[in-house]
């Protein structure tokens, strides 16, 4: 139960940097960025996304297009804003600092 609550965190931690990083490189559909993570094995199921996506957009990270569908209603493409991209560079600087105190702090455990 202790593992299970610690790997949800990290997780929850950095879904939202994953989530802008997805975004950063064009225009993306909702269910392609639950692709991408379920690719990273980072699954994230629509009820997870659709609150996260508003946030970030409330928070004036995103904004998004309606673009027609040929099979159906239109659809909700997501893109970066400027904000988005000034904090997306600030979370790529705090990853690599993560990044390296991790593997320090672990060392030559393994």
């Amino acid at each position: 139960m202790i593992v299970e609550n610690t790997q949800t965190q990290m997780r929850k931690g950095i879904l939202e940097y994953c989530i802008l990083s997805i975004i950063a490189k064009g225009e993306t559909y909702a269910s392609d960025i639950i692709a991408e993570l379920k690719k990273a094995q980072l699954l994230v199921v629509e009820g997870t996304l659709y609150p996260l996506l508003t946030r970030l957009k409330n928070n004036g990270l995103l904004a998004y297009n309606w673009v027609e569908s040929t099979s159906g209603p239109p659809r909700k493409y997501y893109v970066l804003s400027d904000e988005g991209r000034k904090v997306l560079e600030q979370l790529d600087i705090t990853w690599q600092e993560l990044e390296f105190a991790v593997r320090t702090a672990i060392g030559d455990r393994k």
